[in-house]
């Protein structure tokens, strides 16, 4: 298994996972934006397209930057541990940029709820 297989393999893996996670945080995410914006819908989806929009830039761009393997990869069992490897670090980051997300927006929300009390008091 030739190294130029490996990094076909991780990138079109890498954007699979890319696509998929943000196609779901997408759907999920209109909702819990919406409540966030008060209803504003337009806000909501327009934040929500930014937001899917630097997730896959900061993703792919990570995937683009760790492709390269560390040295020579002899056989398939090497080029399965390599790419295993490689995906999980992915992983990691999927899972890294959606908590970082969740915490901005709740930061938001909660923001946004103490102003709406203190008009109201």
């Amino acid at each position: 298994m030739g190294i130029a297989f490996v990094y076909a393999a991780y990138l079109a893996v890498s954007i699979g996972l890319t696509v998929i996670v943000a196609s779901a945080l997408s759907r999920s995410g209109r909702v819990y934006l919406a409540e966030v914006f008060g209803g504003d819908d337009g806000m909501a989806a327009a934040v929500n397209r930014m937001l899917v929009v630097g997730f896959c830039l900061l993703s792919l761009g990570y995937a683009a930057l760790t492709t390269r393997a560390p040295g020579q990869i002899r056989g398939p069992g090497q080029a399965i541990g390599v790419l295993s490897v490689k995906l999980g670090e992915e992983l990691l980051v999927l899972g890294a940029l959606q908590l970082v997300k969740i915490a901005l927006v709740t930061r938001f929300r909660r923001r946004r709820q103490d102003a709406c009390w203190q008009q109201s008091a």
